[in-house]
């Protein structure tokens, strides 16, 4: 027997690998299948199942292209419905991998079709569960994704306490748990950096288990805090339950190498969204005019599919060399299938033709500190409303990146703003948009608030309501 998580940093995902005497699964694919199939070639193994928790909204899954290059069978809990052959599990059905047994427990409440996934060992013992999007370490699935005419999430939140305690609570607390998200993940509000646990712990230190809690407590508890999700994640939701196109043709295009004057033209006459995707020091440096700064090596796909608000937005890339595949496949996995290539030769290419770079002017801490205690600098904080509350410079103003869209016309063209992050990830892509869009007075902080708070001079406030725009 091999059990395998396949964890997905950038996208707080987990999938399974899971064999027994040839015959392997998977649960939770990502978009690429080339992982999954080398994996089961590695063991000899034919893959049979593609097990879906449920149709899941931050990602968009693999499983129909897997099924075709592998003849496995896609299956999902009771309610599903989808425009692909799958085969619609009963609760309690129970599916045979070699020497294994795996059992469906239906868990409705982060949506109605949501499944856990039992997993019996040759004795019939449990071994582990596969919770998906129901049972997070330390938290469990928001219920406020699935929400339709016919039912709330207050509605869907009480579903969710019911599964929990009927089908997951009774389980021994030696079991196992296996869920589809960890910490960073928007699927849930308090996730634990931890990516497995017993059961048993669970109950010991998840607010979402305490055995006292009542129904009317739990429901006001999980939905208090959530934040607004991500606007790519409805299309996500109808991506997973239609047929897409294959990720092999999206690589194909997506990895066309184009010179400096095609490259030029998508950009001018098709619309084309230039996207660079090297590190934010490269790109504060120098970058080609009116590109976006999305940098591979942060959370590049989350923030692309939250900014990026249509979803079949024509993209070209600037990467770094041999990285270009990477891009392609981190965009698909959101479902930004439309990449159209990248500029061979990247930035070098760019200023071999004579053509120019714009940059950013980035200070360290050290260098605005006086500035900003003379009032004479305008300090802009990026972070989420959260972070901001947390603890800030008491001169900044809070305008959270992820609403950059709504915020833009509050500041004005014609004043300099000094931009800041946690880190200076963040602040680079908001910079890189106001940029596009006309503002060129804007200065990075580097380091981000990090570094701030290991520069001496600044004024530090914790837990006062924000400023805003």
């Amino acid at each position: 027997m091999k059990i395998e998580q396949i964890y997905t940093g950038c996208l707080a995902e987990a999938a399974y690998y899971i064999q027994s005497q040839g015959e392997a699964i998977i649960i939770d694919p990502l978009r690429e299948t080339a992982p999954y199939i080398e994996r089961a070639e590695k063991d000899g193994a034919t893959i049979k199942y593609v097990f879906l928790t449920h149709f899941h909204a931050d990602f968009v899954s693999g499983h129909v292209d897997l099924a075709n290059k592998t003849g496995a069978v896609i299956v999902f809990g009771p309610n599903a419905k989808a425009d692909f052959d799958f085969h619609i599990a009963q609760d309690g059905e129970e599916f045979k991998i070699g020497e294994l047994t795996l059992k469906l427990l239906h868990t409705p409440g982060h949506t109605m079709e949501s499944s856990c996934y039992l997993l019996l060992d040759k004795e019939g013992k449990e071994n582990c569960v596969f919770t998906g999007d129901t049972l997070f370490i330390g938290d469990v699935g928001r219920p406020d994704l699935a929400v339709k005419s016919d039912i709330t999430q207050e509605g869907l939140a009480t579903h969710l306490f019911d599964s929990l305690r009927s089908k997951l609570m009774t389980l021994p607390d030696n079991v196992i748990v296996y869920p589809s998200h960890g910490a960073g993940s928007a699927c849930g509000k308090n996730m634990s950096k931890e990516t497995f646990d017993t059961l048993g712990h669970q109950k010991e230190v998840n607010y979402a288990l305490r055995a006292d809690m009542t129904k009317a407590e739990f429901v006001q508890e999980v939905l208090t805090g959530l934040a607004a999700p991500p606007a790519y994640f409805p299309k996500n939701v109808a991506m997973n339950k239609s047929v897409n196109t294959a990720i092999d043709d999206i690589l194909k295009k997506g990895t066309i190498a184009l010179d400096v004057d095609t490259f030029r033209a998508m950009a001018s006459n098709e619309g084309a969204m230039i996207i660079d995707t090297r590190h934010q020091t490269s790109f504060t440096k120098e970058h080609i005019p009116g590109s976006i700064f999305f940098g591979i090596d942060g959370g590049f796909a989350p923030w692309v599919g939250t900014l990026v608000s249509d979803i079949n937005q024509p993209i070209i890339i600037v990467a770094d060399e041999g990285r270009e595949e990477e891009v392609v496949t981190r965009l698909s996995r959101i479902g930004y299938d439309n990449s159209l290539g990248y500029l061979k030769g990247g930035i070098t290419a760019w200023k071999e033709a004579g053509l120019e770079t714009s940059s950013i002017i980035s200070l360290q801490p050290s260098e605005i500190v006086e500035l900003v205690n003379a009032e004479k600098s305008n300090l802009v904080d990026i972070r989420k409303p959260s972070e901001f509350l947390s603890e800030h410079v008491l001169e900044a103003v809070n305008a959270p990146l992820d609403v950059i869209n709504d915020q833009m016309d509050d500041l004005s063209k014609d004043i300099t703003y000094h931009v800041h992050c946690a880190g200076g990830y963040r602040s680079v892509i908001y910079i890189s948009i106001m940029k596009s869009r006309g503002y060129h007075n804007l200065i990075d902080v580097a380091g981000g608030y990090g570094l701030i708070k290991k520069t001496k001079g600044f004024h530090l406030s914790e837990y006062v309501c924000p400023t805003t725009l």
